[in-house]
């Protein structure tokens, strides 16, 4: 089974405002809602469902392992009568908290249409099934913008629902609702479907593609703009990656610190004979860190490492070699992570593992910061071998291009990822 066409989505819309929109509680969690008096009886169901999407964008960061959902239920007469979105694991869902901020408005939901942008859950997990709760409250009926491939629902909320008497409208696939909702949880999608998390490589560099001069000065190629929207990008991601050689070279924190954050990014280390230095920036608070390396020696030393590096706070990953016995297998360390509940990674690292992601394949996304300079020679993007035949480059094509204050950011994808 393959993964849908994305469309586009801008992270710095990941926390939604304007609208007259307002704080207000529930069930103990705290989400904006939008108020549309001026157009209670004139909304479309595009329109319910537009407001649905911006909701779920408000789960970014903070939803995750679990998708990004919003849901609006709207009342016989055509008033949005509550809103909500998913909040952290274990807590309520979005159909919960639209639920729950109707009922501290004091309206009825008897009746309501709930518009709901990935189909309501059908089992029990850390919370009781949300198709339940929507056929407790008297939904009439629900559209959904998007199925959940999660095998434990996988139409069965959609079953649930209409064996309850309620009427369920799906969106086509290609509908602009079911195009956005897809984007905005491309890395769940791609857990769900492929048991690996959608690989989102972020390199920065000049025109003539250099990430840095021959001698390693690269701060700062991009300007402040850029550098800004990287770290959206990066707060978006449920990990962040890079591999032991740029730990050793840069010290690199890795870390959200460019905005206020729910959760950071776990932080990823690629460390095949467990290097990272007791003293390395990156083990220190905040967010937690996962360190990826082979399998124990047989004297023991990389034993003793791995118990020294978890005195510092990290946890420890032993996974298996490559085929040349010297590397991690990135097909294991994506299974891994995505066992661990990873949807989105985003990949900052050097050029050698940059090319070693590319040539297996492993990246669905390239996010290009392109500053207008020339470097001339320098540290280029990829350690990528030299070609034979242009037939072998790795093809591309151009998802979204835009200007981030002086420099260009490009978001590119292999043609194959649209299968």
């Amino acid at each position: 089974m393959g993964l849908p066409t994305y469309g586009t989505l801008d992270p710095t819309s990941g926390h939604v405002g304007g609208m007259n929109g307002h704080p207000v509680s529930g069930v103990g969690c705290v989400i904006t809602r939008y108020r549309f008096d001026d157009l209670e009886f004139a909304m479309s169901d595009d329109l319910y469902l537009t407001q649905a999407l911006a909701l779920a964008k408000q789960a970014i960061g903070l939803s995750e392992p679990n998708p990004r959902v919003g849901c609006v239920v709207v009342s016989v007469a055509g008033q949005v009568i509550g809103q909500g979105h998913t909040q952290q694991a274990g807590g309520p869902h979005a159909e919960v908290m639209a639920l729950a901020d109707a009922a501290a408005q004091g309206a009825s939901t008897h009746g309501a249409t709930a518009y709901v942008t990935l189909e309501p859950c059908s089992h029990h997990g850390r919370t009781p099934p949300c198709a339940d709760a929507l056929v407790k409250a008297g939904i009439r009926r629900v559209v959904i913008t998007l199925l959940d491939p999660n095998p434990l629902v996988g139409g069965q909320g959609v079953a649930r629902l209409r064996a309850a008497g309620v009427q369920v409208d799906v969106l086509a696939p290609d509908h602009p609702a079911a195009v956005a909702s897809s984007d905005l949880n491309v890395g769940f999608l791609s857990r769900m479907v492929r048991q690996r998390p959608w690989v989102r490589m972020k390199i920065a560099g000049s025109l003539d593609g250099r990430t840095a001069l021959d001698n390693g000065q690269s701060k700062w190629i991009t300007g402040d703009a850029a550098r800004a929207d990287g770290q959206v990008w990066r707060a978006r991601a449920g990990a962040v990656l890079t591999g032991i050689g740029t730990v050793l070279a840069d010290d690199p924190r890795m870390d959200v610190r460019a905005m206020a954050v729910a959760k950071q990014p776990t932080r990823v280390v690629l460390d095949s004979h467990w290097r990272t230095p007791l003293t390395a920036r990156l083990l220190q608070p905040p967010g937690g860190v996962w360190l990826c390396g082979l399998t124990c020696d047989e004297d023991g030393a990389a034993s003793d490492r791995q118990r020294a590096l978890a005195r510092q706070g990290a946890v420890a990953i032993p996974l298996p070699a490559d085929s040349t016995g010297a590397h991690l297998d990135l097909g294991a360390v994506l299974a891994d992570l995505a066992a661990r509940g990873i949807n989105e990674l985003h990949v900052e690292a050097g050029a050698q593992l940059n090319a070693a992601f590319i040539a297996g394949g492993w990246v669905d996304e390239y996010l290009l910061y392109i500053a207008p300079k020339l470097l001339g020679p320098g540290r280029g993007l990829a350690a990528l071998p030299a070609l034979a035949s242009l037939d072998h480059a790795v093809g591309l094509y151009f998802h979204d291009v835009q200007l981030v204050g002086d420099d260009l950011r490009v978001l590119a994808r292999p043609h194959a990822r649209l299968q």
